[in-house]
């Protein structure tokens, strides 16, 4: 199943400027197809996260219950994410991928056929987008430690950029996907179309070989405890990492909380399920663009972190409030090209601010942060329950704001970090 050969960790090729900086780690051996693999999954799971919110706001209407299908999928993060990290130091990085494509497939035929035979209820998409949680731990925590393997200290920055390109590329397709194929064929034959992509994945996956890590996996020096417990323990003496990992916390709880409800704003809008999927893309569009932006220009990274997350919050504010589709539409572009700039840095940052045998533990404490993301969801679900969902943005994206300002005074480490 995996090939002995050894991957180089470094492409043969000099530092790039400018465009060509953005696009020089596609000369890294075999980091094309990794990352093919990567942006059909992103593709994917977009694609399940929307299907799961309409679903839910078709068959109940309720805020409470739209908000907890983005809960299941981003709670594994929390709790799981940490030990991901570790897992991701120790085992076959490119086999642990392919289990995860390869459990995925069938549990997403099995849910289109559900929906196909119209016995799709609300209790199973909540434990199906748990897994799909679960999948994207070993995605952030396996698959991107791959990358820095691949394409080295000298390109990483270019190669994070293509990954947050192709995360919010598949923000854009999965939803604008999904949103197309229920209104041209059904539900079903969504999660189908799906599948589809996912077995695509797996095949390109297949086709990359054993890749040699820039750290030797811990596995022979310390118990697997120990070496969670690490992950912790090298928090209080790395200021920056504890700047960056408080910034995603406050963007994921008060900002990123939004993507479920989105189907909610759009009936507001008396707008069909093809323009609500273009509604939920657009935020991926936008953070296509700003990640791109990145990757060409190459900004200091510390600032266009803190920058996009500020940029998109206020920016909601406008997308909460819009009266017109068109108007709401074009907040949420704007507001993924802040998010451009912030997604766009996040992996780089937290990466480049750890040790080598430390960084699968530090894309789980990434991933932790990250967590804070479903708790945001759920308390955005019950605040839009009592108030509206136009209300409760307002009301999240204005106390992101605040706590954002508050943090990058108080911990001002990230600003420093490029």
């Amino acid at each position: 199943m995996t090939s002995s050969a050894a991957t180089p960790t470094t492409p043969a090729t000099p530092p790039a400027s400018g465009v060509a900086a953005a696009f020089a780690s596609l000369r890294a051996p075999h980091f094309p197809k990794v990352w093919a693999a990567g942006w059909i999954w992103s593709i994917a799971r977009w694609g399940m996260g929307f299907l799961g919110a309409y679903v839910v706001n078709d068959l109940t209407g309720s805020p409470r219950l739209v908000q907890l299908t983005g809960t299941f999928m981003w709670g594994p993060l929390l709790f799981a994410g940490l030990v991901g990290g570790a897992v991701s130091d120790r085992v076959d990085r490119r086999r642990a991928v392919l289990v995860q494509l390869g459990v995925m497939i069938p549990l997403t035929v099995l849910i289109g056929v559900a929906a196909l035979g119209d016995q799709l209820r609300v209790w199973m998409i909540y434990p199906f987008l748990l897994v799909v949680g679960f999948g994207w731990i070993v995605d952030m925590t396996v698959r991107r430690a791959m990358i820095y393997d691949l394409v080295g200290e000298e390109h990483v920055n270019g190669a994070m950029a293509l990954e947050m390109l192709s995360s919010s590329a598949g923000l854009a397709m999965g939803a604008l996907i999904g949103g197309t194929v229920i209104g041209a064929l059904g539900i079903g034959q969504a999660y189908l179309v799906i599948a589809g992509g996912l077995l695509a994945a797996l095949a390109v996956m297949w086709r990359v070989p054993a890749v040699a890590r820039s750290a030797p996996p811990p596995a022979a020096r310390e118990p697997f405890l120990r070496s969670v417990a690490d992950g912790f323990r090298a928090l209080p003496s790395n200021p920056a990492l504890v700047s960056i990992l408080g910034v995603t916390v406050f963007v994921d709880f008060f900002h990123f909380s939004f993507f479920p409800i989105v189907p909610l704003i759009a009936e507001r809008l008396e707008v069909s399920a093809a323009l609500t999927g273009l509604l939920s893309a657009s935020s991926g569009f936008g953070m296509m663009a700003g990640s791109l932006w990145v990757a060409a220009r190459r900004p200091h990274r510390g600032r266009a972190y803190v920058v996009g997350s500020m940029a998109a919050c206020t920016l909601l504010l406008g997308f909460a409030t819009a009266g017109r589709y068109g108007v709401a539409l074009l907040f949420a572009l704007g507001g993924g090209v802040a998010m451009g700039l912030f997604g766009s840095t996040q992996t780089a940052l937290a990466i480049t601010a750890t040790s080598a045998e430390l960084r699968g533990r530090a894309m789980g404490l990434l991933s932790m942060a990250i967590g804070a993301l479903p708790i945001g969801m759920y308390a955005l679900g019950e605040l839009a329950q009592a108030v509206g969902p136009r209300t409760a943005l307002v009301i999240f994206n204005l106390v992101g704001l605040g706590g954002l300002a508050v943090w990058v005074k108080v911990r001002p480490e990230v600003l420093r970090t490029r």
